[in-house]
């Protein structure tokens, strides 16, 4: 069988090996592929597998040989999964796979802002401490995350996984399921939900004004559960001290984006899911996934 992989730079940028799903068949990967390059890409396959490039119902009508789509992700809303049902096509996904790691690059994140490890190196190497008449210096307050609440909005693998850190900092944990109020007030908010139709945008002015004055808020789920001039406003107002984000409605960002250049505001380029480890399960489970299809079996199928 012919299988092809549409955008795998991100997965694989030549650090780790196709060759779990390359034995299956005869295999090509392509680093990106834009709208432009989809059918050319798609030619004869009867598997590919996308992480996120658009797969529309026209372009799955003009593969009638296509069998079998692995989403190189957990998130599946880029392909029309009604389509692929309707047209016989399998559609499988890489569920929980960055639950460590996601948990991880939250509290990086989090810890960033209240240890401020990165721009106190930065005032060290530019010779300050050298400066100092004490033993120390003080550049920005440091925050003592024991006896802090933290406000966690989705509680899946990788909610649990956040509670369990914050708890072992000594955190008070509010689960936003269980009691919204606690959890919107807390000294920390951070999102770890799905985004749906239903919850787009829904971390606006309003939701902001029901936050503790002062408060953090942390997203390494989905940009678009943030209106993100709301964001800034609050930001500029100083109604939140603070925000650290992954992940933006448009990525990558334009330039002059109202997040970037804020001082309170800390981005980093969707990269919470990447570490190796994580990337070598994408492709080991995306492996697993198109063996199973080949079984007659229904390993971590949508439709």
């Amino acid at each position: 069988m012919k299988i092809v992989v549409l955008d795998g730079f991100s997965i694989n940028p030549g650090d780790l090996s196709w060759e779990p799903i390359a034995a299956m068949g005869d295999f090509c990967s392509y680093d990106r592929t834009d709208d432009a390059q989809l059918l050319d890409h798609l030619s004869s396959c009867d598997a590919f597998f996308v992480s996120k490039c658009r797969i529309t119902r026209s372009i799955l009508e003009q593969c009638p040989q296509l069998k079998f789509i692995g989403v190189t992700a957990t998130g599946y809303d880029n392909v029309d999964t009604a389509a692929a049902k309707e047209l016989g096509i399998a559609v499988c996904h890489v569920p929980a796979y960055s639950t460590e790691a996601v948990a991880q690059h939250t509290f990086s994140l989090l810890l960033e802002l209240t240890n401020r490890v990165g721009s106190y190196n930065a005032s060290v190497q530019q010779g300050k401490w050298s400066a100092s008449k004490d033993f120390t210096f003080i550049e920005s307050p440091l925050t003592l995350l024991a006896g802090k609440s933290l406000g966690i909005i989705g509680y899946g693998n990788i909610g649990r996984q956040v509670a369990r850190i914050g708890e072992a900092f000594g955190m008070e944990i509010n689960i936003y399921s269980q009691n919204k109020t606690a959890a919107q007030t807390a000294d920390f908010v951070t999102l770890h939900c799905p985004l749906t139709e239903e919850n787009k945008g829904f971390i606006n002015k309003a939701f902001i004004a029901g936050m503790k004055d002062g408060a953090v808020l942390i997203n390494t789920a989905r940009g678009g559960l943030i209106c993100e001039q709301d964001l800034a406003d609050a930001l500029t107002s100083g109604k939140l001290a603070a925000a650290a984000l992954d992940v933006l409605t448009e990525e990558p960002p334009k330039p002059d984006h109202p997040l970037i250049g804020l001082p309170n505001c800390i981005l980093t380029p969707h990269i919470a899911w990447m570490p190796k480890e994580t990337r070598k399960r994408v492709i080991d489970i995306c492996a697993a996934n198109l063996k199973s299809f080949l079984a007659g079996e229904r390993l971590n199928r949508i439709v």
